[in-house]
């Protein structure tokens, strides 16, 4: 008999990520999501993929929706302050309906303090870890680092224009990861045995500084780009004259002041290890991501 597999948050972009790597692995038959909003279902339902309704502020739903489940993919929840209940809420909502094993996406770090530089987004993912293990429950935790995919953020969309990265990260690293690889690694795990009760470091096989992704994007663009580590208060300056929000402003400094402590530092080979292929290199990333003409 097929384990039966849930995946929430399937209608954002690393949930419908692992649903699509997930269709490679098993048929759709062993698939569920799990939604808030019926509108989304269509996407799903037209591959065969079973419908759950709940969210994570309702045990009660989540309860229902979680019944026959094998293995429970766990995507963090976005609100960070709501999430410090509603995950604890998946938990309990887990156990009640015998989840078999848990895969929760977890965030990588330096240690496992509770002191982290960006602490609303610590405090929920290590509730989430601590309640899983006093739940009993098998689990896997993934500890993402930062996805290729916020260095545009970061760097900016018209960075051949800008031909500056301005960012105050000074010459701190993260260990990249392309969020396409996350998902094929997740689909992995929820489609293998030996997982449980494992923790992997879901990181690049090298970290990158700003410097170097500067000259990365010189390289494969044959436009020269500049990287510039401002002070912090010179970098929430420029940010506002631009009409940057305050709330987006803040969790950009926050960001850069930790990839600076080296908390986004790890890298990994796990993702080899596991799927057997190497990962998306960053500069395979940059070169689709904007698109630059190599020839």
């Amino acid at each position: 008999m097929s384990s039966k597999i849930l995946v929430t948050g399937a209608s954002g972009n690393l949930g419908a990520l692992v649903v699509e790597s997930l269709l490679q692995k098993t048929a759709a038959s062993n698939i569920a999501v799990m939604l808030r909003n019926p509108k989304d279902a269509e996407a799903f339902t037209s591959k065969g993929i079973n419908i759950r309704i709940a969210n994570y502020d309702d045990i009660t739903t989540m309860v229902e929706a979680f019944k026959g489940i094998s293995k429970l993919y766990f995507v963090s929840g976005s609100d960070l302050e709501a999430r410090l209940v509603q995950h604890k809420n998946v938990v309990a909502a887990a156990k009640a309906a015998k989840v078999g094993h848990i895969v929760y996406t977890s965030f990588s770090r330096k240690d496992g303090a509770v002191n982290h530089t960006l602490s609303t987004l610590a405090q929920g993912h290590l509730i989430a870890e601590e309640a899983i293990k006093n739940s009993g429950i098998p689990y896997t935790f993934l500890l993402n680092n930062y996805y290729m995919e916020v260095i545009p953020l970061f760097v900016g969309e018209n960075i051949l224009t800008s031909q500056t990265i301005y960012f105050p990260a000074l010459q701190g690293k993260s260990g990249f990861i392309a969020r396409k690889d996350i998902a094929e690694l997740s689909a992995e795990i929820l489609t293998t045995a030996g997982h449980e009760n494992k923790v992997y470091e879901v990181s690049g096989e090298k970290a990158y500084t700003f410097d170097e992704i500067a000259k990365l994007i010189s390289e494969i663009s044959n436009t020269t780009i500049s990287y510039v580590s401002p002070s912090e208060v010179n970098f929430e300056k420029t940010l506002k004259e631009h009409g940057i929000p305050q709330a987006l402003i803040d969790i950009s400094i926050l960001s850069a002041r930790a990839i600076v402590k080296g908390e986004f530092e790890k890298t990994s080979d796990n993702f080899q290890k596991i799927t057997g292929r190497k990962p998306t290199s960053l500069s395979k990333f940059l070169n689709e991501t904007y698109g630059f003409n190599t020839n």
